[in-house]
């Protein structure tokens, strides 16, 4: 018999990286907050890889950060090693990644959700949810019943979960946890549209049976960089992270195994991730390529295990064990936990507005895996913004809706609800049409004003955030009043950097903004120079530099603002306006975007289209 077990406003299934995000948001902004794992010591797993971050990912972090968010922060106490990827190209794709300490990283996330005020952490898996004219009612596995005012699935790949290992397969959530094996049932009668994909893990191998005599050591970078803006003192990175490579023989191995790995036998349905692909996957869909690169990095400070980056896996345990051992390094390793994929089920993300809340269920969001997205960083952001807006919603506030033009986030999520997602989605740089003025370095910049108005940012960190700004302003102020005369000093520093030297005295900004000068080349002559962060000299340098790209891109973000400002009715049956391709009218119905901007990024609708809505849309305003 079913038991009331509490009243709560919102409700978050999952704790994972979504489900934490989700579940923090909600809870410092005032609601009553509970949330559902299948197992507690599951809270804040990594189980793919044991780092944070990565090209475009580290974007995520740093966004979540400024707008009051916790991954940064866990990540800077158990980094391992950290490194600040692309620093060979441009400031717009230079993204910062840390290896953790993956247990470490679990348990501070736990203990964090613990502490929090306004928050209940319960072992429970959630069964079903019930529409009610107030809420929704969610029932636990042992009968427990919730009341709720808005609901946030967060299920990650525990939805339907699904473990395949060569020939093997059996229902599982990640590292031999329970899946949620009854919730889908209860979403698809809610009329949620399910589909699956799958993603997969490598092998873990045993310290010990590594050969790293002969890898090439890659070394973290020095002093180490943190993603959040309030950590002061990284300390030093604590590992060595080892490269090797795949070979002939390992190529060989797989080739004459194929037919044995589930993904090309017919027994995985799911979709899997594209720029994540099994090493199998990419020996067949690569198949001019001779070798492929591995990392070899550790999982933590307190065990052994190794994880092998790049070598993703479902082949059966025997191949994995041959396989692995053709690799320089790996010739005697130890398989403590072996490769496999994992299926699930997750939901088409254009049922959802920007709000990341279902169109058709009011109260009801979906964050992270669940919205066919992957990656850890992608997880929390969304489970930062469905979190931020079902609290919002209850306390009767506007909700945050961020663009693709003021960050990485908003980029995601107008994906997401706008193009849907074939394939398990992944944030790249790519992805983003402002990336000049999108880069991690001004995330603050970009989104702190936002959290503290949403009432994520603290005073202490608000009162940082300004003094900051101010810094930064008086430092541009100051190299552009400050005049260096022609010398020897100068003229040897600018010639050694292949620049034409001084004859007459320049200001230190006209130095700075040559491409081939660093405020670093310039300290010995620039006397005057204040001891600041180096954050606030890499946001000068970087504005300085591409003063006209920002300038230009900035007059494209009030371009598209226009067309953003074209709003569309919310409900509406397009196949009403002439001139509209069949097609058109059909992904309209479906999406029902806010806007003209949002209806122009719409797969299937082309620009003759959006001339017509155009045109329609100058009637109606005529008209009314």
């Amino acid at each position: 018999m079913n038991y009331n077990a509490g009243e709560y406003e919102v409700a978050v299934i999952g704790a994972g990286h979504a489900g934490i995000e989700a579940a923090l948001a909600s809870a410092r902004l005032g609601c009553k907050t509970v949330i559902f794992t299948i197992n507690m010591d599951a809270v804040g797993n990594c189980p793919c890889n044991p780092s944070i971050g990565g090209t475009a990912k580290g974007h995520l972090v740093r966004e979540i950060d400024a707008l009051g968010g916790e991954m940064g922060k866990t990540a800077d106490a158990c980094f391992l090693q950290s490194r600040m990827l692309n620093r060979g190209k441009g400031p717009a794709v230079h993204s910062l990644r840390a290896q953790i300490d993956r247990s470490k990283y679990s348990d501070l996330m736990k203990h964090k959700l613990e502490l929090q005020e306004n928050l209940e952490l319960k072992q429970a898996e959630i069964t079903d949810i019930k529409k009610t004219d107030s809420g929704y009612t969610l029932t636990s596995r042992m009968l427990g019943e919730y009341n709720v005012k808005a609901v946030i699935i967060a299920t990650g790949t525990y939805l339907g979960g699904k473990i395949f290992v060569g020939e093997v397969s059996y229902e599982s959530g990640p590292d031999g946890t329970f899946p949620a094996a009854f919730l889908g049932q209860s979403l698809k009668e809610l009329g949620l549209p399910l589909r699956r994909f799958k993603t997969g893990t490598p092998a873990r191998v045993l310290r010990s049976s590594i050969d790293f005599s002969e890898l090439e050591e890659q070394h973290g970078d020095e002093p180490p960089i943190p993603f959040s803006y309030d950590t002061e003192d990284m300390g030093d990175n604590k590992v060595i992270c080892h490269i090797s490579w795949t070979n002939e023989k390992t190529k060989e191995i797989i080739l004459e195994n194929i037919h044995r790995s589930p993904l090309y036998g017919g027994k995985i349905e799911g979709v899997g991730p594209r720029y994540c692909p099994s090493l199998e996957d990419k020996i067949v869909r690569f198949s001019e390529k001779k070798r492929h690169q591995l990392f070899i990095e550790p999982c933590g400070l307190d065990t052994e295990e190794m994880y092998l980056q790049g070598m993703s896996s479902s082949l059966p345990e025997e191949v994995q064990l041959k396989f692995y051992h053709t690799i320089k390094g790996l010739e005697h390793a130890v398989i403590m936990r072996p490769a496999y994929a994992i299926e699930y089920d997750c939901v088409d993300p254009t049922e959802m507005d920007a709000t990341l809340e279902f169109k058709s269920l009011k109260g009801l969001y979906g964050a992270g895996q669940f919205n066919g997205s992957s990656g850890y960083e992608e997880a929390a952001a969304q489970g930062l913004v469905a979190g931020i807006n079902a609290a919002l919603k209850i306390k009767g506030r506007e909700p945050l809706i961020l663009s693709r033009s003021n960050s990485y986030i908003g980029t995601l999520i107008d994906d997401l609800v706008t193009k849907g997602a074939n394939e398990p989605y992944r944030m790249m740089t790519s992805r983003s049409e402002y990336r000049l003025i999108l880069r991690q370095d001004n995330a603050d910049v970009r989104l702190t004003p936002l959290g503290r108005e949403i009432g994520l940012i603290s005073d202490a960190r608000w009162e940082k955030f300004q003094a900051k700004q101010k810094l930064k302003a008086e430092e541009i102020k100051r190299i552009s009043k400050t005049v260096i005369p022609p010398s020897e000093e100068i003229n040897k520093i600018l010639v050694s950097r292949e620049t034409s030297p001084l004859s007459t005295g320049a200001k230190l900004i006209e130095l700075l903004r040559r491409p081939q000068i660093s405020y670093a080349d310039l300290t010995s002559i620039d006397k005057t120079r204040p001891s600041l962060d180096q954050n606030i000299f890499e946001q000068v340098e970087i504005e300085v530099k591409y003063e006209g790209y920002i300038e230009k891109q900035l007059r494209q973000v009030a371009q598209l603002q226009k067309l953003e400002n074209k709003k569309l009715p919310s409900e509406f049956d397009y196949t009403e306006i002439k001139g509209l391709r069949l097609e058109a009218q059909e992904k309209l119905n479906k999406i029902k975007p806010k806007s003209i901007g949002q209806a122009s990024r719409i797969s299937g609708v082309s620009p003759a289209d959006i001339n017509v809505l155009l045109i329609w849309l100058s009637g109606r305003g005529a008209r009314e």
